[in-house]
């Protein structure tokens, strides 16, 4: 009998004990002894857009493979970042980005992915759920490779915004957990230039005109970070450099777009300290923000039960998109 894979309670071991556990040990306990089932049919049949044409940046001498052994549905060895693409049956001529999490180690695309595809296309917005490549499987300069894929994905997306029928102006970026991290990177330190152009859509400036940061990881140091997370983008020993690189919080300024910040007051692996940083600093740049903070919800809570108030995100950050995005 297949028993249910729970991510809360993966992450939840994880972060409890990666601080007394070395990194392989860590590993072992993400292991999953009992799939859940197979990758949901929508993924399997939505397009899918390459990435990158040619050798990646950053490419290691032989291509990642899968390093432990999980659920389908939460993927490793990416060597092939793509996104997939969900189309609604009545465009309101928005696009969301979704970035999902998995501490760095792997991509949640059912809960983080094909989840709020679902929810969001019935609100006639166009997702986009990303699979980008996770800087513990080889790659060189690793803290640059998630934000590589994401800088990649938002240019991709604004240049090909007239096949979509979306307004490139109208775009947002949604990320969770890890992935919050990486969309609160992206929202910061998206102009970094972390790759060589490679077309014309490298032209395009990859900042979005919204994002929205679900349970991020924000903090990169105790005691609020999620160790796992910080360890697989920056390795064991990151410098103090690399830390302030990768601490989105520090590196807000006059051009971070709006942000939607959503967290559970019981999440134990990425504490609501984190969002709260988040919050902290965009009031000081004097940046438009909004939090909100729920009782209960734990972590890795996607899109939420709609019969549980951490469930009606979605419709508030659709209420959010619309004060602060109107048509150009």
């Amino acid at each position: 009998m297949r028993m249910p894979v729970d991510r809360r309670q993966m992450l939840l071991g994880s972060g409890l004990f990666l601080m007394t556990l070395p990194v392989s040990a860590a590993r072992e306990a993400l292991k999953i002894p009992q799939g859940a089932g197979p990758l949901p049919a929508e993924w399997i049949g939505a397009p899918s857009i390459t990435l990158w044409d040619g050798l990646l940046p950053g490419s290691p001498r032989t291509a990642p493979k899968p390093s432990i052994t999980l659920d389908p549905t939460f993927i490793t060895g990416v060597a092939r970042p793509e996104m997939r693409v969900f189309r609604p049956k009545r465009s309101n001529g928005q696009a969301i980005l979704t970035i999902p999490g998995g501490a760095y180690t792997f991509v949640s695309i059912r809960n983080e992915g094909t989840d709020v595809a679902r929810t969001f296309t019935e609100l006639g917005y166009t997702v986009f759920v990303l699979v980008y490549r996770l800087p513990g499987e080889g790659w060189a300069n690793r803290a640059d490779v998630p934000l590589q894929d994401a800088q990649r994905a938002m240019r991709l997306i604004k240049s090909r915004a007239g096949q979509f029928s979306i307004d490139p102006d109208r775009i947002s970026v949604i990320g969770f957990s890890a992935g919050g991290h990486l969309a609160a990177s992206l929202i910061t330190a998206g102009r970094d230039g972390c790759y060589d152009g490679r077309d014309a859509a490298d032209q395009l400036d990859p900042l979005p005109s919204l994002a929205a940061l679900i349970y991020p990881v924000i903090s990169t140091e105790p005691p609020y970070t999620h160790q796992q997370s910080v360890e697989m983008l920056l390795g064991p020993n990151p410098t103090a450099e690399a830390i302030e690189r990768r601490s989105p919080a520090r590196r807000i300024g006059a051009n971070t777009p709006p942000t939607f910040l959503v967290h559970a007051l019981d999440d134990v692996p990425v504490p609501s300290q984190n969002s709260l940083l988040f919050l902290d600093a965009m009031q000081r740049a004097r940046r438009p923000v909004e939090i909100h903070l729920f009782e209960e919800g734990g972590h890795g809570f996607g899109i939420g039960p709609s019969n549980a108030p951490a469930g009606q995100w979605p419709q508030l950050l659709s209420a959010f998109i619309a004060r602060h995005m109107a048509p150009s």
